[in-house]
């Protein structure tokens, strides 16, 4: 404990106050929350920073994304390190950068703030802290969610727990629901709740049951409506849990279901022997519901853009391109949505041999990317990304248009011209030469004869 006028002392003195340790420097702090602030900011500038480098990373592959590593692992990066550092034991630090994150993520809409928030919890958890642990309302849901997201799977046993804990939030104490809101808003926490959605109901179609008779999905869907409800509620300061829409289970759940069904029906009936083979094509229409569900429930479109993630991860390239047209006009844009569109163009790798065909190629990049790339500079970059990626797949003609298409504008960022000169680097390289090109035989050549082999 240093006394309050060496400490003024310290204040006043840059250098001196530079080379504090931090004990010392904590003490400053606490008193002084620009001081603490000012240390602060750019170690959140650079973890933000550091987030969208992975989403918009070069290396594109359905095994390696966002998601793939673990929370101990990412616990461990530079920006966490150093905040647990700074905070120490002190619960007033940690409140004041729990405010500052608070401040950030409503002033931005970043869902990457949501992620310190959990990461910066556990991290102190890990260690043991127990003077900050205990004080924090959130610590035992957060390490309750910590285990599923490292699972990325919500098991029922944990389903429970997770569940007392949101019902034990008592009366006077709402404003919790807050800061758990946006626990659940942590992008690792939505992909764990959604990737569990849509296991669970590819198990009720193989178990004849509807959403609504499933409590375990119902506690996912209240958990997916709290975290996507984070903003508002900090915003509004109105704490309470939104309404869940009827609709969202009695219809939007099932009509998902159907497709699951389609999916299974068109599977047995490519296995029929040809004699009881029905010509049944896979169906090409989507129920108008689904598109609207997808643009006005923001719920449903989250879960839909997973189940469309889910369906390329397979690589069932029929219901891809029977569902893509619904995601031109989304909630909020959600399709067009960074974490979206990484991990899309991540699974989209594994469909690579359709990208010859000139009509995967047009409901692909006509029908989807390209209706945005104007107005929405972060997909142009996905686009560039992907074919960065996977241009010797696409058929030439095909790829000249795409160039042509993509050329960046005077507007556009550096990001995108610099991407737009790798692949116009990468393309010229494929170009074969003019010399080549004059050397290849003409056609008009006589056919050496082959001997035909003799007649046994």
């Amino acid at each position: 404990q240093v006394p309050e006028k060496k400490l003024k002392l310290v204040m006043a003195d840059k250098d001196l106050y530079k080379a504090c340790a931090v004990e010392v420097k904590r003490q400053i702090w606490q008193d002084n929350q620009a001081l603490f602030g000012d240390e602060v900011s750019p170690l959140l500038k650079q973890y933000i920073l550091e987030k969208e480098n992975i989403l918009f990373s070069n290396d594109i592959s359905f095994l390696q994304n966002f998601f793939s590593p673990s929370p101990k692992t990412r616990r461990q990066g530079e920006v966490v390190q150093k905040l647990t550092q700074m905070i120490g034991k002190n619960v007033k630090l940690y409140d004041m950068v729990l405010q500052f994150l608070r401040t950030l993520f409503l002033r931005t809409r970043n869902v990457h703030y949501c992620t310190l928030r959990a990461e910066l919890l556990m991290s102190l958890h890990d260690l043991e802290i127990s003077e900050i642990c205990t004080v924090d309302p959130c610590h035992k849901f957060t390490w309750c969610l910590d285990a599923c997201i490292r699972e990325k799977f919500v098991d029922n046993k944990r389903a429970r727990e997770l569940q007392g804990f949101l019902d034990g939030v008592k009366k006077g104490q709402e404003q919790v629901l807050g800061d758990l809101s946006m626990i659940l808003c942590d992008p690792f926490a939505i992909n764990t709740l959604a990737l569990s959605t849509i296991r669970h109901l590819q198990d009720l179609v193989g178990q004849d049951t509807l959403p609504r008779e499933s409590p375990d999905l119902l506690l996912l869907l209240r958990m997916l409506s709290l975290g996507q409800g984070a903003w508002d509620m900090i915003d509004s300061q109105v704490f309470k849990e939104p309404k869940m829409e009827a609709e969202l289970i009695t219809r939007f759940l099932p009509l998902l279901m159907s497709f699951v069904v389609d999916d299974h029906t068109f599977t047995v009936d490519q296995k029929l022997p040809s004699e009881e083979k029905g010509p049944i094509p896979y169906p090409s229409t989507i129920p108008e519901a689904f598109t609207k569900f997808l643009q006005e429930n923001r719920i449903a479109c989250e879960i839909g853009l997973y189940y469309i993630l889910h369906i390329t991860k397979q690589r069932n390239k029929n219901a891809f391109l029977r569902l893509l047209p619904a995601l031109v006009e989304t909630f909020s844009d959600l399709a067009f949505s960074d974490i979206f569109l990484h991990l899309l163009t991540g699974n989209l790798t594994l469909l690579s041999d359709e990208f010859a065909l000139e009509e995967f190629c047009t409901s692909l990049f006509d029908g989807f990317f390209l209706t945005a790339c104007s107005r929405k500079e972060n997909v142009h970059r996905h686009v560039l990304r992907l074919l960065l990626h996977l241009h010797h797949k696409v058929a030439p003609a095909k790829l000249e248009s795409l160039q042509k298409a993509l050329e960046p504008t005077k507007q556009s960022g550096e990001a995108v011209k610099e991407l737009y000169n790798q692949l116009s680097e990468k393309l010229e390289l494929r170009k074969p030469s003019p010399a080549e090109v004059t050397e290849t035989p003409s056609m008009e050549l006589p056919l050496p004869t082959v001997p035909t082999p003799a007649s046994r």
